[in-house]
């Protein structure tokens, strides 16, 4: 399995996304330039000019005709992939770290950072089907948990709104009236910031990745914790093949503390585990710092990495991955 090295960002990768169709990847990095990719050879296809921050999150539109993005810019921007051009910007008052379209994307969910006396937020926009018509707005706004939103999406059918963030505890929130339903509790749940989250081909059950060094997969509807995972470092990327019982989990040390390791040591690797066994079954080098970002294509066939060192690699898996037998 050789990997397609794809150089296009100059910082650290925070997120990737596959489009729904499986032949685009997104990527967004701390270059305040959001780039589009072809999924099957690594080609990139253009960049989205036009923050001014670190982009943390982007999501893009079952139709893949819209990619909303978040920044450190204070800003959420919704794009128009095929041209790159800018179609509306959400202002906010601190930087946006998550952003996902509903199921339908009529809705987004976007979170805010704590910032100066502001506590982290959590809002639902409006998104409309005609660009001029958009609005800032905010249908729902909700406030509460303590320190940053790592990460918040929709539940099943859009009735609610998974978060996680900083104060490690999993909530699910009533996507109407913005109460909150359910949390992790303490004893089963992680110990330290919840750094991803992915949810399950399916949705009917998502995975949550922390610094704590494990992944955890939780029902969705009763937030009842199902499996663990357990790494030797800390974990800041999380995805599940939707093809195969596989879960990927990516993560290293700190940026700080990377020059004191010799990437030969194999610490920066992708882990792949039986999802239900809950064993490691392999893992792919390759990236020359923590991975920060992992993504499996829809067809489960390919995954792609992307790391601290500016890189995303992506990988199409040999036909001998599909026949690992435990």
């Amino acid at each position: 399995m050789r990997p397609i090295l794809m150089k296009g960002h100059e910082r650290p990768l925070t997120f990737l996304k596959y489009n729904r169709d499986g032949d685009l990847l997104f990527s967004c990095a701390k270059d305040h330039n959001p780039t589009v990719w072809f999924a099957d050879n690594g080609e990139r296809l253009g960049t989205y000019r036009g923050h001014n921050g670190a982009v943390w999150t982007c999501d893009v539109s079952r139709d893949s005709a819209r990619l909303i993005t978040g920044s450190a810019d204070q800003t959420a921007k919704l794009w128009d992939v095929q041209s790159g051009l800018q179609l509306y910007t959400f202002n906010f008052d601190s930087p946006a770290r998550s952003v996902d379209f509903s199921v339908g994307d009529k809705l987004a969910v976007i979170t805010t950072d704590p910032f100066m006396e502001l506590p982290s937020a959590i809002h639902v926009k409006r998104i409309a089907n005609d660009p001029s018509q958009q609005i800032g707005e905010s249908v729902l706004l909700i406030k509460g948990p303590q320190g940053r939103i790592n990460r918040a999406i929709w539940g099943p059918l859009n009735t609610t709104i998974i978060s996680a963030g900083e104060d490690a505890v999993i909530r699910i929130w009533d996507s109407e009236t913005g109460k909150l339903l359910q949390e992790s509790d303490k004893e089963s749940g992680h110990k330290k910031t919840v750094t991803s989250l992915a949810k399950s081909a399916d949705d009917s059950h998502f995975l949550t990745g922390s610094l704590d060094k494990s992944a955890r997969l939780w029902d969705t509807r009763s937030l009842t914790l199902i499996k663990t995972y357990v790494t030797e470092r800390p974990v800041n990327a999380v995805t599940m093949s939707p093809l195969l019982d596989h879960v990927v989990i990516g993560g290293g040390q700190d940026a700080s503390a990377v020059t004191t390791t010799d990437h030969r040591a194999g610490k920066f690797e992708a882990k792949f585990f039986d999802k239900i066994l809950q064993e490691e079954i392999g893992g792919v080098k390759g990236h020359f710092g923590p991975i920060n970002a992992l993504a499996f294509n829809p067809d489960g066939k390919s995954f792609s990495s992307g790391g601290e060192d500016g890189y995303v690699r992506l990988h199409h898996f040999d036909p001998d991955y599909f026949n690992i037998k435990i």
